[in-house]
């Protein structure tokens, strides 16, 4: 009978290298975990990450956000 190939894998190589995950740099305004190679804005003392960069700026500075018409 064989183990699940799951199993197998970590009995023959060990399991994952947790080194080789990206550094975690901190956490956003939102408190989204920041990456090593994350694309972030900093405002004062505040990290963004650029994917927020646009709810960051409604909440914070009260800018609007539209389409022109």
């Amino acid at each position: 009978m064989r183990d699940h190939p799951v199993i197998e894998q970590v009995e023959g190589t060990g399991y994952p290298n947790l080194a080789d995950q990206p550094a975690h740099s901190g956490t956003d305004y939102f408190g989204d975990e920041i990456l090593e190679g994350d694309e972030i804005v900093i405002d004062g003392e505040e990290m963004i990450l650029k994917n927020n960069l646009e709810d960051y700026l409604s909440d914070v500075y009260g800018l609007e956000f539209t389409t022109a018409k």
